[in-house]
């Protein structure tokens, strides 16, 4: 598994001990920044991670910003994208088994770091049940295509 990873100032540090997590489980990881907590924008990071998910270069995206909202907002503007901000074990569960999330987006005020690395855990490790949901994804992507059309 490839995974990307992006931050604003305010994640940068859950940022780190999500790629610690990760490295630790021997997942390949492409860190697109932020190195520290100089102030930076967090759309720029999101439309990294996300166009690295969207693109095939990583099969997941994580970012963190201070609700994990903001991050979520952007992400979702590149099609393909379909980033879940998530504060708890049981949404982490159903963004993948029902929604295939493939970007997380946590938030580092809002969330303690014990608990976005469960989060994370979780969202590695659930697998999108298909199905009747798969229909919804459909639906997801034509409204994609249609905004182009």
């Amino acid at each position: 598994m490839r995974v990307a990873l992006g931050a604003d100032h305010a994640g940068v540090h859950l940022k780190d001990a999500v790629r610690s997590l990760l490295e630790s489980r021997g997942i390949e990881v492409q860190d697109f920044g932020t190195a520290d907590e100089t102030s930076v924008d967090y759309p720029d990071y999101a439309a990294r991670v996300g166009r690295a998910v969207a693109g095939g270069e990583a099969d997941r995206g994580i970012l963190a910003c201070g609700t994990g909202l903001g991050m979520a907002i952007a992400a979702n503007k590149i099609d393909g994208v379909r980033a879940a901000p998530v504060v708890d074990l049981e949404s982490a569960h159903l963004s993948r088994e029902h929604n295939d999330a493939n970007v997380l987006a946590l938030g580092a005020r809002v969330t303690s770091a014990d608990t976005a690395l469960k989060i994370v855990a979780t969202f590695l490790d659930t697998p999108f049940a298909g199905g009747r949901h798969q229909r919804r994804l459909d639906k997801i992507a034509a409204l994609e295509h249609d905004r182009h059309a």
